[in-house]
């Protein structure tokens, strides 16, 4: 009994079997035959001919300073900051690396918290010294401090920038 149940069972299911996916057989088989693809050939290239800027007299050399250097004795570009004076503890990294964490207003005077990159908080106030581009802190709020940098261009003149550190939550 056993034997022919398993047999008609087989019986069946070969008859459900056919070629279910035919069509779409056909059409991957016809999807290409009426295509002819062209592709045009590549662009000439130009050669390179190399420039010499010593040559033409009209022209400066763009990888020659046009100016000579900022000199460090406090005579250079109009806004240059003082060289000389004593260098604070968060100079030493980018303005974009530092990050204002918390506020604290004690004795009148608001200072900021500031987390840099090395994990260890600062405490400043206005008048402090933080950035790599001699960013003197100008105004401290609960939300926000000031930065008034001195950054030097590529012609050597200096130019104040203001720039700000947000509260991170």
């Amino acid at each position: 009994m056993k034997l022919t149940c398993l047999a008609i069972a087989c019986f069946l299911l070969t008859g459900c079997g056919g070629e279910e996916f035919g069509d779409l057989r056909d059409f991957v088989k016809n999807s290409g035959t009426d295509m002819r693809g062209k592709i045009e050939p590549p662009p000439n290239v130009k050669l390179y001919e190399p420039f010499a800027y010593a040559n033409d007299a009209n022209l400066t050399d763009p990888f020659k300073p046009r100016k000579p250097e900022a000199s460090t004795n406090g005579k250079g570009g109009g806004n240059q900051p003082d060289l000389n004076r004593p260098r604070e503890a968060l100079e030493e990294f980018p303005l974009e690396s530092l990050k204002m964490v918390g506020y604290v207003y004690k004795a009148g005077v608001g200072f900021a918290v500031i987390r840099a990159p090395d994990g260890k908080l600062y405490q400043v106030k206005a008048g402090n010294y933080i950035g790599m581009n001699f960013g003197l802190i100008k105004k401290i709020s609960d939300t926000e401090i000031v930065i008034k940098e001195e950054v030097q261009d590529s012609t050597g003149d200096w130019s104040e920038r203001i720039s700000s550190l947000q509260l991170v939550e």
